[in-house]
């Protein structure tokens, strides 16, 4: 049974190219297998999260971090009676179009397209992968995903404005998204949170003390395992910990999107699309001790010396491909020259797009290939 604020796939607003429908799967699971299937979500396991493979290759990846993301969602999507199908999608969708090189790369791509009056937005390239990029099919361009689907890929972290980007203004971008899309930013958040504290401990390069120090969310869940598990080893105390903190995190967004939702007096989605704020969110203590995680990963570990280097890395490589191709273009893949030559798209989407499609693994070599041995000569 779905909650009457719930997106109801009988009345999804549908593809861009109509279809006929499925046997025995309804439109928004063939959306998540359709995602599943692309060859952008497959390049998500030679993605950095937050370590390069050079650091780890037993740590999260953006695929691994994908999962755990879908995860979580769906799991609160189903005990708020939301349309878990539509949010395992969105989920599974909502990082597509991430570059190479985390958000060093995003940066360094934004940077270089500012350059040419143009900017680098992941939750747009992520539309423009699912829409044009993908080519899986002989009757339409792209995975040809449902409205709501689209709709969630660039809405459900920010919110775009018609006046500055008319080119989104059919996803009624005056109205807040749906529950299902409003809940992915803050499980990512979730995930990503717990899962950095993870891989932070794991590398040694955040200690148990600070964590405990710094943490609340944390101390508060690993003093009451020292308590129930007294002999255990600080790993495994520190494992337990951290499932409670992320178990804590599901439950209050849980509990507290639900009580925002019925004090809000919303009955229906359009109700909910018409309210003047986003509906899904954390209780104002939790979202407090979000925040401290998330600030402590920053300082401690998204920004720390030891990953320098490779964050430092990952921007030359960008950089240097992007000035590389910008200058000479005529070593670009045919299919992206063909693009310059019609006319399609500036030099610089070209490049963006052709840089921000790719795997680490794969710059690394073209670094290697089109800028080292260039140098070395």
């Amino acid at each position: 049974m779905l909650a009457a604020y719930a997106v109801d796939v009988k009345q999804s607003r549908g593809r861009r190219y109509p279809e006929p429908p499925h046997p025995y799967r309804d439109d928004f699971q063939r959306d998540r297998d359709r995602i599943i299937h692309a060859r952008a979500f497959r390049r998500l396991e030679n993605k950095t999260q937050v370590f390069t493979r050079r650091y780890s290759d037993h740590f999260r990846n953006r695929l691994t971090h994908t999962i755990e993301v879908a995860q979580i969602s769906r799991t609160i999507a189903e005990v708020l009676d939301l349309n878990a199908n539509l949010v395992e999608a969105l989920a599974l969708v909502h990082d597509m179009g991430h570059p190479p090189f985390g958000h060093s790369g995003e940066k360094t791509l934004d940077l270089e397209m500012r350059k040419y009056g143009e900017f680098f937005d992941h939750n747009l390239h992520g539309l423009r992968i699912v829409e044009t990029f993908e080519e899986r099919y002989a009757n339409h361009p792209g995975l040809n995903l449902t409205f709501e689907v689209r709709e969630g890929i660039i809405k459900h972290s920010r919110d775009y404005s018609a006046e500055d980007h008319p080119e989104l203004a059919e996803y009624l971008l005056d109205q807040r998204p749906p529950l299902e899309a409003q809940l992915i930013d803050l499980t990512d958040e979730i995930a990503y949170n717990t899962a950095d504290l993870d891989d932070g401990f794991e590398a040694h390069l955040l200690s148990l003390a600070d964590i405990r120090k710094e943490v609340e969310i944390f101390e508060r869940n690993f003093r009451a395992v020292e308590k129930k598990y007294p002999t255990a080893s600080d790993k495994l105390k520190f494992n337990e910990a951290l499932k409670a903190m992320l178990n804590a995190l599901v439950t209050d967004l849980i509990e507290n999107t639900r009580a925002r939702v019925e004090h809000s007096g919303v009955r229906n989605l359009e109700d909910l699309r018409n309210f003047p704020e986003r509906l899904a969110a954390f209780s104002p203590t939790v979202d407090a001790e979000r925040a401290q995680a998330k600030k402590f990963l920053y300082r401690c570990l998204y920004y720390s010396e030891q990953l320098k280097g490779q964050k430092a890395d990952g921007e030359k490589i960008v950089g240097d491909l992007f000035g590389h191709w910008m200058n000479d273009p005529e070593s670009l893949p045919p299919a992206y020259r063909r693009q310059i030559e019609s006319g399609q798209e500036t030099p610089a989407r070209v490049v963006c797009d052709y840089i921000a499609g790719m795997t680490d693994n794969f710059i690394l070599e073209q670094h290697q290939r089109l800028v080292q041995k260039a140098v070395s000569q």
